[in-house]
């Protein structure tokens, strides 16, 4: 990779990064929100409640998330339930919302998120985690990001605190912060999946294809298991 793609990958991958951390920024608040409960009431309680205003992140100026909260690791020895506190912004008229999924074992719409990528992964490394893009089927429909972060307590997994971003969103934020045209680029995540793209036949979800000739691996992304690809002809992005 020549001296240009090198400068255009680096800047494009310390972009990415940023704007990861700063939606890292509002997780680590909600995260604390949560120990601050626990410090409180005990770990023997059971509960770990998120104060009031922290939904009202969701209104900060520039906020990327469209959605945030805490999802807590039941206890069915001691008769804790499933239980989150997560709070949308409705895509309508812009109010907060509170996220209501089935969670009752027993329903055929039982939704168990023990088992998915972004609470079970906080689980079993203690770091935080970055899934998607996937289609969000319980709220907003969009293309989403999914960021989380283990909460730990004593000693104890307590739950995971997170933030929910859509591609779209995601997207807009880094080619304000990228200003002057980059290279094209795709950005792809560890399984390969497309997470955004300025490549028209690269779609968002997609799997990059093994042996793209268009494209030119370029970096790896701090902070996040991500890859930035620059478009082979050094062509810029297209305004």
């Amino acid at each position: 990779m020549n001296d240009r793609r090198t400068a255009d990958a680096a800047r494009i991958g310390a972009a990415v990064s940023r704007v990861v951390e700063r939606v890292f920024e509002t997780v680590a608040r909600v995260h604390d929100a949560a120990l601050g409960s626990v410090a409180r009431d005990g770990l023997e309680s059971g509960r770990a409640v998120l104060p009031g205003g922290t939904r009202e992140l969701l209104r900060d100026p520039g906020q990327l998330a469209v959605g945030l909260g805490l999802v807590v690791a039941p206890r069915p020895r001691e008769g804790l339930p499933l239980r989150l506190e997560w709070w949308q912004v409705d895509p309508d008229g812009g109010s907060l919302r509170t996220l209501e999924p089935d969670l009752r074992p027993s329903s055929l719409g039982y939704y168990d998120y023990t088992a998915t990528e972004w609470f079970d992964v906080p689980r079993r490394t203690g770091r935080r985690h970055v899934v998607g893009p996937y289609v969000d089927v319980h709220g907003t429909g969009r293309y989403l990001l999914t960021l989380t972060t283990p909460v730990v307590a004593e000693g104890e997994f307590v739950g995971v605190t997170g933030a929910d971003v859509p591609v779209r969103r995601f997207e807009t934020h880094l080619l304000q912060a990228l200003g002057s045209r980059p290279a094209a680029f795709v950005l792809v995540n560890d399984e390969g999946r497309v997470v955004l793209s300025t490549v028209p036949h690269h779609l968002v979800g997609s799997l990059l294809p093994d042996g793209a000739g268009e494209l030119v691996d370029g970096a790896p992304v701090d902070g996040v298991p991500w890859r930035v690809f620059l478009a082979r002809d050094g062509r810029p992005l297209q305004g």
